[in-house]
């Protein structure tokens, strides 16, 4: 493998994947989009806006090129749900459209790993509380940030299987790190954590060091497809805000909207509850079982 080019650096997974693929003896380079502080001798820092598509084209036709690049480790860049608009739609889904398109005749890549979160899928009453890969996806939501990553997420599958690129997306479970983008992470950096009376849905973590184990596997595998991520922590929500050492408080849910978006006012959050509402309801948890037979993944770290 000539080298990497890692989306997404300056976050803890960005960052962690970028290390992991730096230690990797087949990876020749790895360049490293957004990254500020160097993270390893043989990772290179290069500075884009990814939100215009001449900035896509600069870098893949400049730096990738000249090292020979053959490999995008990618995923969506913008983590606040409170956000919305046509620069985080242009970050998020029309780059990657445009990476797409520009990869297909790019002279040195030839693979795409993206990293979608499990948030892609749907959850309601009825459905299986175990998600494996052909569960259905959250389609005609009106929040703009979960709409964009659907969107993004079916963007990278429709073009399986059209061109050279070989495509491998892996949805993964939520990163409880700081910095990461989890609404989890902001919705408990609350004293008291507000949940929906008569619901204590099964939620599963990942830490961003099995976020890289994955990609790397991944990698090694070069197993075109798409994989569902567990991590090693699952838990009901209120086991979740008490090992978060929160205090719970359960009220009916239709107070939980305005009351989290009086918190987003005052206070600045990005805790969205209509991105979060049916996982809030129902359970989901990821079946790892395709990863792990496929690509040899199995998580390794509590998220805890």
């Amino acid at each position: 493998m000539s080298g990497v080019l890692c989306t997404g650096a300056g976050t803890p997974v960005g960052d962690a994947v970028a290390r992991a693929l730096a230690e990797q003896p087949g990876v020749g380079h790895v360049l490293a989009l957004g990254g500020q502080a160097p993270l390893h001798p043989r990772i290179q820092a290069v500075h884009a806006d990814w939100s215009r598509m001449r900035g896509v084209h600069d870098v893949l036709f400049g730096p990738v090129c000249e090292l020979g690049i053959d490999t995008v480790v990618h995923g969506p860049l913008h983590r606040r749900a409170s956000d919305g608009g046509s620069r985080h739609h242009a970050l998020d889904v029309e780059s990657t459209r445009e990476l797409l398109r520009l990869a297909e005749r790019h002279p040195t890549l030839r693979r795409l790993i993206y990293l979608s979160p499990a948030c892609v899928y749907r959850q309601r009453p009825g459905f299986p509380e175990t998600i494996q890969e052909d569960h259905p996806l959250q389609l005609g939501l009106g929040q703009p940030w979960l709409r964009d990553r659907v969107e993004g997420d079916l963007t990278v599958c429709a073009r399986m299987g059209m061109g050279r690129l070989k495509i491998t997306v892996l949805r993964l479970a939520e990163v409880l790190a700081r910095g990461a983008g989890s609404q989890l992470e902001d919705f408990l950096s609350s004293r008291v954590c507000v949940r929906a009376l008569g619901y204590d849905p099964m939620i599963n973590l990942i830490t961003p060091g099995d976020v890289a184990r994955a990609v790397v596997a991944a990698l090694q595998a070069d197993r075109p497809g798409v994989y569902n991520i567990a991590g090693k922590t699952t838990l009901p929500l209120s086991a979740l805000i008490a090992a978060a050492g929160r205090i719970g408080l359960a009220l009916p849910g239709p107070l939980l909207g305005p009351l989290y978006g009086l918190r987003a006012r005052l206070f600045g959050r990005s805790f969205v509850y209509g991105v979060n509402r049916d996982r809030f309801h129902y359970s989901g948890v990821l079946d790892g079982a395709r990863a792990a037979r496929d690509l040899g993944y199995l998580p390794r770290e509590a998220a805890l």
